[in-house]
């Protein structure tokens, strides 16, 4: 629970009239709002989780917000990043964000940091709220996020989203566990898909923001039990939530200082690999590949390794899917070698990344192959708007 000193913070008229459902509850209570205003959180992230994240915490009556982002609005957030708009397609989601929060309460006082979280600058941003929350979607900046808040001892309210599946707690408060608690050593670089390769459904970070905010507002108040030591798991396709205990491993290494958590989680030797692989690796660009689609030769066969879905909604003419996991289980790798049947093979993803790993894959299995830079997602750009871009 969080003791500011309530003597200098008084409610408007305004404020009585906004605030009064909250106000008639015995658990909120004047003192409850008086506390709700005197507090200020930072959020991580203006992303799935940030959006409904901050617009509760704003309507909550949440007196100042720190909001840290370096993105630009684009159109694929709007499925699930419902506190932008289509009008601020390409302009900074923290602007956005800001505008969107003093809309809905001009009470809130709204900090904003256009920059990307690191080592340098964390304690420092971190350091004059009273609740961080984790919006973000990525290891590096999650272990970043956690540490600083174990040496500044703030309370971590922590959210992340996959498909149809979220999870939530609270980490670092009353001495219950942190996130190296439930993850003492980060996952292998590429081993966790990304929700722009792996997809997420739109309304599954609502569910998981507006339960990081119920906790950042419990905090506040001092009310109820929190998740502190309880992952709670989340399945829309089910809908069913079920609980996890943690509690804090007594082996665990004590947290001194920030680190490097790029090269901690691996980031860094991946893309020193993925910089050595695509050297060593043929490529052409899409207008390359163009040219060679426009020649008519038929000494090539088009490798697509996406999805079948993706496959669906947008393809080059004359590619052959063979979706990346029939490659790594091995059942592919056969069906490419009869595709080939002499030819020589360029492969294409949405972007380069998944082609380059099922070129990897073949070539250890005596295939060699040139990838396609950029993938599809250069193609619509470059070469034919008229093919969907996702």
């Amino acid at each position: 629970m969080l003791n500011p000193n309530l003597d200098q913070v008084q409610l408007n008229q305004e404020e009585y009239a906004r605030y009064s459902r909250h106000i008639i509850l015995p658990e909120v209570g004047l003192e409850g709002q008086k506390r709700l205003k005197a507090a200020s959180v930072l959020c991580v992230g203006t992303g799935g989780l940030g959006s409904p994240l901050l617009l509760y915490l704003a309507a909550a009556g949440i007196g100042r917000i720190g909001i840290v982002d370096f993105d630009i609005v684009d159109s694929s957030n709007l499925q699930r990043q419902v506190i932008h708009g289509t009008s601020w397609v390409g302009k900074p989601k923290i602007e956005s964000a800001k505008t969107r929060i003093q809309e809905i309460n001009p009470n809130c006082q709204v900090d904003l940091y256009e920059t990307r979280l690191s080592s340098e600058n964390a304690l420092e941003i971190i350091e004059p709220y009273d609740i961080v929350v984790d919006g973000t979607d990525n290891f590096p900046t999650r272990y970043l996020v956690n540490d600083a808040c174990v040496l500044l001892n703030k309370p971590n309210v922590y959210g992340s989203i996959f498909r149809f599946e979220g999870q939530a707690t609270v980490f670092n408060y009353q001495e219950g566990p942190n996130y190296r608690d439930l993850f003492p050593e980060p996952p292998p670089p590429g081993m966790v898909p990304s929700c722009a390769e792996g997809g997420v459904l739109g309304i599954l970070p609502g569910i998981i923001g507006v339960i990081q905010a119920t906790e950042t507002v419990k905090i506040i108040l001092g009310q109820g039990n929190t998740l502190s030591g309880r992952l709670l798991l989340y399945n829309a396709l089910d809908m069913t939530f079920r609980e996890l205990k943690l509690r804090p491993n007594p082996e665990r290494p004590v947290i001194e200082e920030l680190v490097d958590y790029e090269q901690f989680c691996g980031i860094t030797q991946a893309k020193e690999e993925e910089a050595k692989r695509q050297k060593e690796m043929q490529e052409i660009n899409v207008q390359e590949l163009k040219q060679l689609l426009d020649s008519g030769v038929q000494d090539f066969v088009l490798l697509d390794v996406r999805n079948p879905n993706e496959y669906d909604i947008a393809k080059i003419p004359g590619s052959v899917l063979v979706p990346l996991p029939e490659i790594e289980k091995g059942p592919g790798v056969e069906q490419v070698k009869e595709l080939l049947n002499g030819h020589r093979l360029i492969a294409h993803c949405k972007m380069g990344g998944r082609s380059a790993k099922a070129l990897a894959i073949l070539k250890d299995a005596g295939i060699e192959g040139t990838n396609v830079k950029g993938g599809i997602t250069a193609w619509s750009r470059e070469v034919d708007s008229s093919v969907p871009e996702y």
